[in-house]
């Protein structure tokens, strides 16, 4: 039987292991101050349609982004509260 510290140990890992990749750190930095099409957010990663595209739908298939549709956009944002603190402390460590 798991101890509860096992198990939330095992969520911080796998939302680690998500994040866990600089282009997609840099989306998620992009998305702390507001939300973001996948064409704003090319430009603030220097990364490609596809390949945020890709880690876009990734992070959403994670649940770290939800996506809202208005007219022919898409807009991305974080979707959840502890990943807006993790960025925030990752901010205030590196940058």
């Amino acid at each position: 039987m798991m101890t509860d510290i096992e198990v939330k140990s095992a969520e911080v890992a796998g939302l680690l292991k998500t994040m866990g990749h600089p282009k997609r750190l840099l989306i998620l930095c992009a998305l702390m101050s507001e939300e973001k099409t996948v064409t704003e957010l090319e430009k603030s990663c220097g990364a490609g349609q596809s390949q945020v595209s890709q880690f876009v739908k990734r992070m959403q298939m994670e649940g770290l982004i939800d996506s809202r549709k208005e007219a022919n956009f898409v807009y991305y944002s974080i979707r959840d509260e502890k990943v807006k603190n993790l960025m925030d402390g990752i901010a205030k460590i590196f940058c």
